[in-house]
């Protein structure tokens, strides 16, 4: 029996499905397991108080004799963010291209991680060998430079991950996709493709990045103070096009922001970004130079309250005081999700008089393709079996429909969810179960520990407060010696629910004398009686149901 038929292999995602971040994609050969990306997602709504989601990793502990590695694609947090939790749990090699690396390096050096982490450069034209399979490389276009797609040759034909990609026949490094490579996959061929689906809802064609630089120059010639312009700190192509615009316009550069200072750095060590000599300033050198020959460039572009434009529209910012001669131009879209918090700031950078460009001008194109991008792809990789990623369920979805119109069949496209498992054998493709998956949540230094429960805690205070009830009862006759005392936070305001809380008291004390008198000594049962009287009280009384905390003290 050959290899081909006797392997079986699996491929699915630990994240990057049904929603928008946390990439990390695996394809296991049953004899080895390699997996592509490993990203972070920023918390929803109801993630109250968590700093940042990453993939639940439980099945890569569990085989990590097996790992091969961590194949990245490209340096952006929703693909490398989440390495220095994952690393922790499987220390396993990392490949990526040299800029990626790069920014992987400062980010494994800040965790404490870099000595012990293996990190193997990776070049286009590679192809690496393990026991089961051989994994190759191909560059693609994207808003960061040194984005590559992945291959991975099995026994059974190509399994592809595109990565994040687009279409730019003009792009700003002089980098194009390896279409020459990408058909030499399409001939060996390609048994499942991997492909990115952001933007499969857009209609025609993504905009070229050039055309960004033409609009960029334009702001910049136009403006008559300072500029502060906005941007992904990772969008190494728009920082090379800011640099640009403010050498032909005779402006010095001051870079803002703990993530933008650093990608500057690392980037131009690297060479991905050639600024002119003398044309960077420190924040402080900024106010030595007249208005019109200034350009802050900052981080913020999302909203983030934290972030330096944020702090600037709120007036907080120790350095910069927006002023009324001032241009801010926010060069990003929203990401999914974060389109209420980028309008709020932008509504507050309005008010403090400064021009705000921001969705009038095509001061920033997305870095994704479109759908006659996504069906060129797919027409130019051929691939037998089709897996839509890097998108939620509606943009899976409309990727299975471009997919569809190209001639892939339709019963040969999964569109999967976390850790469901496609199993291929035989060159024939069927959903077969699911391993471990989910959200992680990390917490300042807590990763994991924050689970459903706490969640809904959190959600419970944040939305009818709290009521703690402290009584105190003697253990030798069983009376109620104090209390009860209730302390109201978040719930009532106490001076004008006097009565409300007083009744309340009444309540409490009742129900702990009914208790004692039936002799009901164990605590929990106390304090069960209490929370369920209190809450059904309270909400008769006001529509409100207020995490109820019973602290029952024994002397």
């Amino acid at each position: 029996m050959s290899k081909q038929n006797r392997e079986k292999i699996k491929v699915f995602a630990l994240g990057g499905v049904g929603e928008i971040g946390k990439n990390m994609y695996v394809v296991d050969t049953g004899e080895e397991i390699f997996v592509m990306d490993s990203g972070l997602m920023f918390p929803k709504e109801e993630m109250l108080g968590i700093d940042i989601v990453i993939p639940d990793v439980t099945y890569l502990k569990e085989n990590i004799e097996r790992v091969t590695g961590i194949f990245l694609t490209h340096a952006h947090e929703d693909h490398i963010g989440g390495l220095p939790y994952v690393l922790r749990q499987v220390p396993v090699p990392v490949y990526g291209t040299r800029l990626t690396l790069g920014l992987v390096e400062a980010k494994l050096k800040e965790a404490g991680l870099l000595r012990s982490t293996e990190l193997n450069l990776i070049e286009t034209n590679q192809k690496l060998s393990f026991n089961s399979a051989k994994v190759s490389f191909f560059h693609v276009n994207h808003s960061i430079p040194d984005a590559v797609g992945i291959a991975i040759h099995t026994s059974q034909g190509v399994i592809a991950n595109t990565g994040d990609f687009k279409i730019d026949h003009t792009p700003i490094d002089g980098q194009h996709t390896e279409f020459g490579k990408i058909s030499a996959l399409a001939e060996e061929g390609v048994l499942c493709l991997l492909s990115d689906s952001t933007n499969a809802e857009r209609p025609g064609s993504t905009g070229p990045e050039a055309q960004v630089g033409h609009e960029i120059l334009d702001v910049f010639q136009v403006a008559k103070g300072r500029i502060i312009i906005a941007s992904f700190a990772s969008n190494v192509h728009r920082v090379q096009q800011v640099m640009n615009a403010a050498a032909k316009t005779n402006r010095k550069v001051a870079v803002n922001g703990r993530s933008m200072v650093k990608v500057v750095d690392i980037a131009s060590q690297l060479g991905y970004l050639n600024i002119e000599k003398d044309l960077l300033i420190t924040i402080d050198q900024a106010n030595d130079y007249s208005d019109e020959k200034v350009v802050i460039l900052t981080t913020g572009s999302q909203g983030e309250s934290m972030a330096a434009l944020s702090r600037m529209a709120q007036k907080s910012h120790k350095q910069i005081a927006l002023r009324p001669s001032d241009t801010v131009v926010i060069a990003a879209t929203p990401i999914p999700g974060n389109e209420t918090s980028v309008a709020k700031m932008v509504d507050k950078l309005m008010r403090t008089g400064a021009d705000v460009i921001f969705g009038q001008k095509k001061v920033h194109v997305s870095g994704h393709g479109s759908a006659e991008e996504l069906k060129f792809m797919l027409s130019m990789m051929k691939p037998k079996y089709f897996i839509p990623v890097h998108g939620e369920y509606k943009m899976q979805k409309a990727h299975q429909k471009l997919a569809i119109e190209v001639g892939v069949e339709k019963d040969n496209i999964f569109i999967i969810d976390k850790g469901e498992v496609v199993e291929f054998a035989n060159g024939q493709a069927q959903k077969t179960g699911k391993v471990p998956s989910g959200n992680v949540l990390v917490d300042g230094l807590g990763v994991g520990d924050i689970g459903n429960i706490v969640l809904r805690d959190r959600k419970l205070l944040s939305q009818d407060g709290i009521l703690v009830v402290v009584v105190t009862i003697s253990k030798d006759s069983h009376q109620l010696i104090s209390g009860p005392e209730i302390i109201s936070r978040g719930f009532v305001y106490v001076r004008e629910s006097e009565a409300l809380l007083q009744e309340a008291n009444t309540k409490v004390r009742e129900v702990l004398e009914k208790c004692m008198s039936e002799n009901m000594k164990e605590w929990s049962s106390l304090k069960s009686n209490v929370r369920d009287t209190l809450s059904q009280y309270l909400f008769e009384k006001t529509k409100r149901r207020p995490m109820i905390m019973p602290i029952i003290m024994e002397i």
